[in-house]
């Protein structure tokens, strides 16, 4: 896939699909083929989000990667996509107009490793991925936030896209799934769900900072409000630690 990396990467500088830093550095003789096993990448985003999906078409979202967060580069594509390792799978970052690629040291790639291992990071990405949505269509029964879903499709639909978790389609079914916490547990990603008594109604996400999205009503469709604007009935992690 890659005969020379070196003019593989700055052809693909040329053309606008990667910025390669420190050219210098890169050998022309350094990788002879896929998956830069001869050299260390990141690919660092610039674009305030990009999407990193599950295959080159860029149909299926495997995470929405935030400005600032860097990735291993794994295998150069050729055609404006970067093979990235994102936790224990890898994705396709379209790095043209959205990331950088540098190259670095096995320090660096061990560093980056471990930073995203953390639970908070992961959080995050799927948060953000959530958040990309707001101002989108409610709709009663839907399950796809790109056309109009409820409170429950809504968080079904980023559960299982952003972090790969499957839940219930309703929200009382939601409420069974994963481990209940109180409020001063909670970190971003939680689902917090609202009732009348002891009947759930409507279910949201937590994003930190006092405050969850969520498919609300026709009105008003997704957007964030404060995590206490009605009396919650129940927190639930359903991401773990």
């Amino acid at each position: 896939m890659i005969k020379n990396t070196w003019k593989t990467l700055s052809l693909l500088a040329f053309c606008g699909a990667i910025v390669l830093a420190n050219p210098a550095d890169a050998k022309a003789d350094e990788v002879s083929g896929p998956g830069l096993s001869s050299g260390n990448y990141i690919a660092t985003v610039e674009a305030e989000t990009v999407n990193i999906s599950t295959d080159e078409s860029g149909q299926e979202v495997l995470m929405a990667a935030s400005r600032g967060s860097s990735f291993q580069v794994v295998e150069d594509m050729g055609d404006g996509f970067v093979k990235v390792k994102v936790k224990d799978t890898y994705g396709y970052l379209p790095v043209d107009g959205n990331a950088t690629v540098t190259q670095t040291d096995e320090a660096t790639i061990a560093a980056l490793e471990a930073a995203y291992d953390a639970p908070a990071e992961f959080r995050q990405s799927v948060v953000n991925y959530a958040l990309q949505f707001v101002g989108g269509r409610y709709a009663y029964g839907g399950s796809d936030p790109h056309t109009g879903v409820d409170c429950s499709g809504f968080t079904r639909y980023i559960m299982q896209h952003a972090a790969g978790i499957s839940l219930n389609r309703s929200s009382g079914g939601q409420a069974s799934q994963g481990v209940a916490v109180s409020s001063d547990q909670m970190k971003p990603g939680d689902l917090i769900f609202y009732g009348n008594g002891r009947s759930i109604n409507h279910v949201a996400m937590y994003i930190g900072n006092g405050q969850i999205v969520h498919s609300s009503t026709y009105k008003t469709g997704i957007k964030i409000s404060q995590w206490n604007y009605r009396t919650p009935v129940k927190i639930v992690n359903v991401i773990g630690e």
